[in-house]
């Protein structure tokens, strides 16, 4: 069987009180992509991960990206040389020109802003340390994703106090239903 859902977690993964752990423990078919080094990301060894896994995959596949993972998927997606899915669910994706973004990542520095070549949604919160809102608006207008503003989660992982974040689920479930 396919899988259904890839689980990209952002800058150091995900715990065990993150989101994104508690829809794996609660989906036998979601699978996390595991990267060689949370502490210290480079980009294109993401990518090529993540390419990886997406072909194994196969063209029904959604993505959830928290943090820097979304900009690992924008850096995919502007190659133009990659396996199909069917859409994307980005969460509190991160300015990298934000005076608190890691300064250990490396490949970064630009964001792509090319239209994707999937449907995509962006969640964003109005408090997130790693980025503003206005930064996430300018995101989903370059990547023609939808946005959705959640209010006041921070950077909506282990800290905002969501447990398995039913909300972002039903995201999800619109991107799959697609």
């Amino acid at each position: 069987m396919a899988t259904s859902v890839l689980i990209l977690p952002g800058y150091q993964g995900s715990g065990d009180e993150h989101w994104q752990t508690f829809w794996e423990r609660e989906n036998p078919d979601f699978k996390r992509v595991i990267q060689r080094d949370w502490d210290h990301p480079i980009c294109k060894e993401w990518i090529e991960k993540l390419e990886e896994e997406v072909a194994q995959a196969g063209e029904e596949v959604v993505l959830v990206a928290h943090s820097l993972a979304c900009l690992v998927i924008a850096h995919w997606d502007a190659q133009k040389m990659h396996s199909s899915i069917k859409g994307a669910l980005l969460v509190a994706p991160p300015d990298p020109n934000s005076d608190v973004f890691p300064s250990n990542v490396e490949g970064f520095e630009t964001t792509p802003m090319g239209l994707f070549d999937f449907p995509s949604i962006i969640i964003a919160s109005t408090n997130d340390p790693y980025a503003s809102l206005s930064y996430a608006q300018g995101l989903a207008k370059a990547w023609g994703s939808a946005l959705v503003n959640v209010g006041d989660k921070g950077h909506i992982n282990s800290f905002s106090d969501i447990g398995s974040w039913e909300e972002g689920y039903a995201y999800l479930g619109q991107l799959r239903r697609a």
